[in-house]
């Protein structure tokens, strides 16, 4: 999977990753990681173009 930029709001601070699912949820799509700073999400929207090239 490709690296994407994900914003840690606890920590305020912004990573990259490549360790992440897709998931759809009421019709839109996120990408979720794990924050590197604790054992907590992190969210990020996706269009739905975005979330069709990430789940190859």
């Amino acid at each position: 999977m490709p690296e994407i930029e994900f914003y840690d709001v606890k920590s305020k601070s912004k990573f990259k990753t490549s360790e992440f699912s897709v998931k759809e949820k009421d019709g839109r799509f996120f990408a979720i990681a794990k924050a590197k700073s604790g054992p907590h999400e992190c969210w990020r929207v996706l269009s739905k173009d975005q979330a069709a090239k990430l789940k190859k």
